[in-house]
């Protein structure tokens, strides 16, 4: 089976830092799903790392592409060592929409993909926002990991987030929420919401991930949602085939 992993901001950084203990208790994550599955990591961060080099103010466009073209390989460089440990190669793989946009770079973007995979190196994607502008950004990185999912013939989506799981009304307001384990099909109002997010580097909120999620059900992919602060959900599910909590997107019944 082919999984992509998405790693949002949220989780990544703590205090305009990278957050180095949670990197690494997703690489180890990685390493041991990857014994069963191939994968494919989209890794949220650049600006964040970009940050912690120079503080420029990043709702200006230039500075924020100037703080990506920072933080890039910042990223790249401790996710090398930290994947080094398990003797695991990466590779960097940056796209815009404007890729994803035209038939002939999708397929490039999969065959370089496929290629990798092929070689047992973990691709790292992320969108290019040092040349990204407002029409051709993709948005955030559950729109792009929902995009590789699909033009890279994924099975499945992993959304590791500061979103544990999809609710049945909003938990931060409601003591009585309830998280919902299975969801099959994502009412359009739930998808018109207002974009909340919960960190200063994050561009998404749950509205972005039910959009990835819907998404990906019209073209029969599955999603799964659990937190990234504490991976034993998506490790329970992924690794062991036992569902405790977070939450899964699905047309069909899930098989190991």
């Amino acid at each position: 089976m082919r999984v992509v992993v998405k790693v949002g901001s949220a989780v990544l950084t703590q205090d305009n830092e990278i957050a180095l203990k949670r990197m690494q208790s997703l690489v180890d994550f990685i390493s041991q799903l990857r014994d069963k599955h191939e994968v494919i990591l989209v890794s949220s961060g650049a600006v964040a790392g970009g940050y912690t080099k120079i503080q420029l103010d990043r709702s200006i466009l230039a500075n924020k592409q100037a703080l990506a073209a920072i933080g890039q390989p910042v990223l790249m460089n401790k996710y090398i060592k930290k994947f080094a440990q398990h003797n695991i190669v990466t590779a960097q793989v940056l796209v815009t929409a404007a890729n994803l946009n035209k038939s002939d770079d999708v397929k490039r973007v999969k065959a370089t993909v496929e290629t990798l995979l092929k070689n047992n190196v973990i691709p790292i994607v992320n969108e290019n926002d040092a040349t990204a502008t407002d029409e051709l950004e993709v948005g955030d990185n559950d729109q792009l990991s929902a995009y590789i999912t699909k033009n890279t013939d994924s099975d499945i989506l992993i959304i590791l987030s500061d979103i544990d799981a999809y609710y049945d009304k909003d938990p931060r307001e409601h003591l009585d929420a309830k998280a919902l384990k299975i969801v099959n099909h994502i009412k359009s109002s739930e998808l018109q919401k207002a974009v909340t997010p919960n960190n200063l580097f994050a561009t998404g909120g749950i509205v972005t991930k039910l959009k990835a999620a819907a998404y990906l059900l019209k073209a029969d992919k599955d999603v799964f949602l659990a937190s990234g602060f504490d991976l034993s959900d998506v490790k329970s599910f992924m690794l062991d085939g036992i569902h405790k909590g977070g939450t899964l997107f699905t047309t069909k019944g899930w098989k190991k």
